[in-house]
């Protein structure tokens, strides 16, 4: 599950409730990275930390997936 989101200029990184962190490029996601960075910045936790949601660009992003893709 997640617990936090941040990015840097060509990554998004995923802090897991386990400690782990995740880093995975922008690249893979079309829609955050032509986000603002005040669009990036504002997202949810959804289903407990199971997914990250960004409503105003409407993108939701899942821990598994992400885990899945490493």
């Amino acid at each position: 599950m997640a617990t936090y989101i941040w990015f840097d200029a060509d990554m998004m990184h995923v802090r897991l409730a386990d400690g782990r962190e995740l880093a995975v490029p922008l690249e893979w996601f079309p829609k955050l990275r032509t986000a603002t960075d005040a669009q990036r910045k504002n997202w949810r936790l959804i289903g407990k930390g199971i997914g990250i949601h960004w409503e105003e660009i409407d993108e939701d992003i899942s821990v598994a997936g992400l885990l899945k893709s490493k």
